[in-house]
């Protein structure tokens, strides 16, 4: 048995078992006890994985997340999905793992005793958080995807998943069992509802938030209270970690692990035109391979690294602890880092593993910061500050070894009912390892640590690490209405800053501004958003069919008007068209677009020999101004990187077009405006800013429906099947934000698409008096409907059935009627209802499944059709199948 059996909790054997199959953890009914705690079922245990974004990350609802495959995802799939669950794969689909496992820990003291709770523990199978049975205990799923389905409504982000659990279980739960010196779980009483959220945006795909909300259910108050995060990350192709061999001596792949903390990452922000380094507080804890396996030839290389980073705790002044420790599957030949002065005996023979409640509490608020990993060789003969690690192990743990870490922050007092908040991003960081000999260079044998850690590359980790922090709390966004909008940095002309709010003394700056002061805000006002930029929203939308086309009509005061959210910029920069057979995404193609012209000015950076992107957008008339004397022929276009333009102050430039700069409706783009007035129906020219208000004398602006008809927009998509559905959309983009190195974002392709077949439309119908018709008819099953096309393309099969595709099409109904279909013999073979609104596209059309009332497929035969009107108007028509 390898050493990574030994480090598979009970929970492995979940859905593998029935719940009296766990010996002694017997379902308990409670009679006859007055333990508040015993539970009346066993727990409803899921899993669930984030997967829109470029970190694939599992989460549970028993206080797991990244939990490893072959662990607890053996008979585990994803609760809504049924897929697969990946531990922690970055990025998406590369076949790395970079978590075995990441637990919730509390600490507190409760009466006369000293709890603590653990999700998981690691090497002795504690499981002590659980969810309520089914169907109270099971996992919710949220998504802003989609606003017309269920899942929308509360949602945040892209992929929310929530879970609640408690600590309150003390029997007839999987892995529930005594620690390490035979003591029984005690509950402190704590209550955890568990929210996680995911993006797929490029600035936000390398991280998943956490919110938990802790309440204790205790009716006792819940004293010295300390929480963690706890994470064994076992880096290295995914599945492989126990059968791959590790680097520096490593015998398998999860021996090479290393780990560490930094408080601060220093970043740049860009105030007006100047460039502000800063230091960002982060108190982040790493973990990653000690090489990255970039000299593993035929092996998947795992040059990333992953970490934690608290964004909100209970109160600001805390006491924080970062302690590390590895594992050799026998805790007392475990080791980690412990300071003289707040040294404790584990009574275990080792330093590591704080096995039983009152090591945990001990581990968790011993406000200790462990020196990173790679310095353990590092460490004297008689410190003054550390305990001297093993003469004989330290440098085969500088090396890299089985390692795990736990943060953690305290203290707080909960109260019965009380509830505290805790927020940590999980968070990805590309390219940490770039050299490929660092390793062999400066650990082992040469052992150079700080060379070493000088070749380790933290800048994507910074940059995600911010990012996480800003959809947590978007700087500059008051969002408690309270006046306060959060820190900043403040550059002017005369070299002043509010030191006091940026937090430094002094600041050198090359150059600044003449004549004013730019502002910036680097953190929020400390009140949760949970919101991230986002593309402007997509245009309202209509589908006017036709045979042959479809107009689509849609308004964008929306798209145009809405700010965005870090930058407050009016970044709204065009519109693009698309059309597809069915409704998956890959399937929609660009039909037309519209792209305000303007053009990206490239500064040239003579440090770095490189064009830099730094200001927004250009208009044409203001590269004009600037730096053509005002002429209108002056091309910007001309001055490439290969040509640029020579300003002042030795200042160089080169000018590219951002986006496809298609303005001229009608002309460079099918778009066209709807009214050829346009420009004089500007809202904002006549003192209005919404349709609500305005005033009669006004009315002129709206559209019949209610809309500014200054943003309303058409365009006809002509040469289309009459007898097929087309599914249309029409989506926004911005011009991203240079500044903060957002690139551009678009609105999806496929949320709030409407479909429409390219028939008449109702009001065609009722202006024409057009009668009802069907078609295939006949209807022959040889026609090869299903393989040309005609059918299926919205099956719910991966291999469409024949019989379960078949359809029949009604064409020119009317908006509402009830359809018929009867035998030759006048049997009714099937009746529904048609009930669509006047102005939807699809209003004219339906059809039948050819599945009798009987639920049957139908068999070859002449049948009559009726179509009966509300007011009893009907029509009658013949149908032949051949089957």
């Amino acid at each position: 048995m390898s050493n990574r059996v030994l480090k598979f909790w009970l929970l492995v054997l979940v859905l593998a078992l029935p719940a009296s199959s766990f010996g002694r953890h017997k379902l308990i009914t409670g009679q006859g006890n007055d333990n508040p705690y015993i539970a009346q079922a066993g727990p409803t245990l899921q899993n669930a994985q984030h997967n829109v974004g470029s970190l694939v990350l599992s989460v549970t609802n028993y206080g797991i997340f990244a939990a490893e495959e072959g662990g607890l995802t053996i008979n585990n799939p994803d609760v809504f999905t049924g897929e697969r669950i990946l531990a922690c794969e970055y990025p998406k689909r590369s076949g790395t793992q970079y978590s075995f496992a990441g637990a919730f820990w509390i600490g507190a003291v409760v009466g006369r005793d000293t709890l603590v709770s653990v999700g998981a523990d690691g090497w002795q199978q504690l499981n002590e958080m659980f969810p309520d049975e089914a169907p109270f205990g099971n996992m919710i799923r949220r998504s802003i995807i989609d606003p017309e389905s269920p899942e929308y409504e509360g949602a945040i982000s892209e992929q929310d998943f929530i879970a609640v659990y408690t600590d309150t279980w003390t029997s007839n739960a999987p892995g529930l069992d005594n620690d390490f010196f035979g003591r029984p779980h005690v509950p402190i009483g704590i209550e955890v509802t568990q929210r996680s959220f995911a993006w797929s945006y490029p600035y936000a795909d390398d991280f998943v938030l956490f919110d938990y909300a802790i309440r204790n259910i205790n009716t006792q108050r819940v004293s010295k209270v300390y929480m963690g995060i706890y994470v064994d990350a076992d880096v290295g192709p995914a599945g492989q970690v126990d059968q791959v061999q590790g680097d520096l001596g490593a015998a398998q792949e999860f021996q090479d692990d290393i780990c560490g903390f930094r408080q601060t990452s220093l970043e740049t922000l860009r105030v007006g035109n100047v460039d502000v380094e800063y230091l960002d507080t982060i108190n982040f804890a790493w973990i990653a391979d000690v090489t990255g396996d970039l000299n593993d030839v035929g092996q998947v290389a795992v040059s990333s690294v992953t970490g934690t980073r608290i964004v909100r705790t209970p109160a600001e002044e805390l006491d924080v602890s970062f302690n590390w420790w590895i594992g050799n599957g026998n805790p007392s030949q475990d080791f980690g880092p412990q300071a003289i002065e707040t040294y404790r005996d584990y009574t275990t023979g080792g330093t590591g593993t704080p096995e039983g409640d009152v090591n945990k509490y001990h581990v968790l608020r011993n406000r200790e910061f462990d020196y990173d990993q790679i310095y353990t060789a590092d460490i004297p003969p008689n410190d003054s500050v550390w305990l001297t690690p093993p003469t004989s192990l330290a440098q085969n743990f500088a090396n890299g070894f089985d390692t795990r870490y736990l943060l953690s922050f305290g203290p707080f007092t909960i109260d019965p009912g009380q509830t505290l908040p805790l927020s940590f991003a999980y968070v990805a960081g590309a390219n940490f390892h770039t050299d490929a000999s660092n390793g062999q260079k400066n650990l082992g044998d040469a052992y150079n640590p700080d060379i070493y850690y000088e070749n380790l590359n933290f800048d994507d980790l910074g940059t995600n690490a911010r990012w996480a922090s800003w959809v947590y709390d978007n700087p500059g966004v008051d969002t408690d209405d309270d006046g306060y909008r959060g820190r900043f940095i403040e550059v002017c002309s005369d070299t002043t800053f509010d030191t006091t709010v940026f937090g430094t003394d002094s600041i050198t700056i090359d150059t600044l501004l003449s004549g004013q002061c730019d502002t910036a805000f680097f953190e929020g006002d400390g009140v949760p958003d949970f919101r991230g930029a986002s593309p402007p929203p997509a245009p309202e939308l209509w589908l006017i069919p036709e045979v042959g086309k479809i107009k689509v009509r849609f308004n964008g005061q929306r798209s145009e008007t809405t700010r965005d959210v870090f930058s407050r910029d009016l970044d709204f920069e065009g519109y693009k068209v698309y059309i597809a057979r069915d409704d998956r995404e890959t399937s929609y193609s660009l039909v037309g677009s519209y792209d305000r012209e303007n053009y990206n000015k490239l500064i040239y950076n003579a440090a770095t020999d490189e064009f830099q992107l730094i200001d927004n957008p250009y208009t044409l008339t203001e590269l004009q101004l600037a730096y053509g004397d005002a002429d209108p022929t002056w091309d910007p276009e001309i001055y490439t990187r290969n040509n640029p333009f020579f300003g002042d102050a030795d200042s160089v430039f080169a000018f590219e077009a951002q986006g496809f700069n298609r303005s001229e409706f009608g002309v460079t783009t099918p778009i066209e405006k709807r009214f050829d007035n346009w420009e004089e129906l500007f809202p904002p020219d006549y003192g209005i800013n919404s349709p609500d208000s305005v005033p009669d004398s006004l009315q002129f602006l709206l559209t019949e429906d209610g809309f500014f008809k200054y943003y309303e927009y058409e365009m006809t998509i002509e040469n289309l099947l009459p007898t097929v559905p087309y599914f249309v959309n029409v989506t926004s983009s911005d011009y991203g934000s240079p500044s903060s190195g957002l690139p551009a974002l678009e609105s999806s392709k496929t949320v709030n698409a409407k479909d429409a077949y390219p028939l008449q439309s109702t009001d065609q119908v009722a202006q024409e008096d057009l009668e009802v018709y069907v078609w295939p008819n006949p209807y022959r099953a040889d026609g090869a409907y299903l393989e040309r096309g005609f059918e299926g393309r919205f099956s719910q099969f991966s291999q469409p059935i024949p019989d379960r595709e078949r359809r029949i099409h009604f064409a020119n109904l009317p908006p509402k009627c009830t359809i018929r279909i009867y035998t030759i013999d006048g049997d009714l073979v099937r009746e529904f209802e048609h009930d669509k609104a006047p102005g939807d596209p699809t209003a004219m059309h339906a059809e039948w499944d050819m599945i009798t009332r009987n639920t049957q497929m139908v068999v070859s035969g002449i049948y009559y059709w009726t179509v009966e009107e509300p007011n009893g108007e009907t029509q009658i028509g013949k149908l032949v199948i051949i089957m």
